[in-house]
């Protein structure tokens, strides 16, 4: 029982935190802490085996603090994000303007007037009276944000269709647009 601990153990915690660091939506961060916790049950029943009881007490805690990010991000989080799937889904149904969770703008892509992937949607910026969106800042290129460049994509022209943005630009129109530095975005 030991060795498997010993092999699991570290294998587990080092998954589960790629996953959980990605931040790639409720259900995989969700699994993130599901691999955690099978990790620090791994880390306890080692600490248990080796006699190490500062090993085995601080994984009874942290597998305690996994279970919580489990009915954090499996639980709360998923029905939150179910809640503005289902209104977006029945705003198609009734008089009006389609709606949209506003959060799907810190994950959406962002689609060329040809449909063409051109990027990652990580934020927006809106008006504080009127709630209008001033613009988007979209994300191209790298991985995991290293090597990344961010460009501030106006919103006029754009709208919101299945979760991505649509924008009336080709894809070589956002190369032109203004790169912004990650923290200096332009105030208007």
């Amino acid at each position: 029982m030991e060795q498997l601990a010993s092999y699991v153990a570290p294998v587990a915690t080092t998954i589960a935190a790629l996953i959980v660091a990605s931040n790639l939506g409720s259900r995989i961060t969700g699994a993130g802490f599901i691999v955690f916790t099978v990790g620090s049950v791994a880390w306890a029943m080692l600490g248990l085996a080796t006699d190490q009881p500062n090993l085995l007490w601080q994984n009874v805690i942290l597998t305690a603090l996994n279970l919580f990010g489990v009915w954090r991000w499996l639980g709360r989080q998923r029905r939150i994000e179910r809640g503005g799937e289902a209104a977006a889904e029945q705003s198609h149904h009734k008089p009006g303007e389609n709606l949209f969770p506003v959060s799907a703008l810190t994950k959406g892509h962002v689609l060329a007037k040809d449909g063409t992937d051109i990027g990652r949607c990580v934020d927006a910026m809106a008006g504080c009276l009127t709630g209008r969106l001033a613009y988007v800042v979209v994300s191209e290129g790298g991985v995991g944000g290293v090597g990344e460049t961010l460009r501030r994509l106006p919103w006029h022209g754009c709208n919101v269709a299945d979760d991505r943005v649509q924008t009336s630009m080709d894809a070589d129109g956002l190369r032109h647009l203004e790169e912004l530095e990650p923290d200096h975005w332009p105030a208007r």
